[in-house]
């Protein structure tokens, strides 16, 4: 292989390593920063965890509101799959985290509305996220490309070969 080409391979190589894979490490790491910066999985996971959890008490304190209950019984996991039976003499106001270990004491409505607006900040946050993480690994893909192009390696994907043949 030539100087030029060894050259080329080594600053895209760089761009790569250096340049994308750190502005991703570094952007979900200023994002998030409880969370190691190499567990990009593990952030999307705990944002649709969010929503789960957040979608559940919804759908629980809608029923609670359609059925007229007012009180009722329950099992409570207290940690490592052990549960208790519990009883809820009042279901018309409910302790809700608001984040940094602060509860606040809503009615069934304000829940509701509290959980709509935080459903719609956790539909943002993952679209963010999930924008700049393509965006970044769109780039690396694309680096590798020109990398494969350099060294005028095959093609990876076969069935785009297909396409060029017919």
């Amino acid at each position: 292989m030539d100087e030029g080409r060894q050259k080329d391979l080594q600053l895209l190589e760089e761009i790569i390593d250096k340049g994308l894979k750190q502005k991703l490490v570094h952007t979900i790491a200023s994002r998030y920063s409880n969370f190691p910066p190499f567990w990009i999985q593990i952030i999307r996971d705990k944002i649709f965890e969010e929503q789960k959890v957040l979608s559940d008490l919804r759908k629980n304190l809608e029923t609670l509101e359609q059925n007229g209950v007012n009180s009722l019984k329950t099992m409570v996991n207290l940690g490592s799959e052990v549960y208790m039976q519990a009883e809820v003499p009042d279901t018309r106001h409910i302790f809700m985290d608001v984040g940094l270990g602060f509860y606040v004491e809503f009615t069934r409505q304000e829940a509701l509305d509290y959980i709509s607006q935080r459903e719609e900040r956790i539909k943002k946050q993952l679209k963010e996220v999930t924008g700049v993480i393509t965006l970044i690994k769109g780039r690396i893909k694309l680096a590798h490309y020109q990398i494969q192009q350099i060294l005028n390696l095959p093609d990876e994907n076969p069935s785009s070969s297909r396409r060029r043949a017919f």
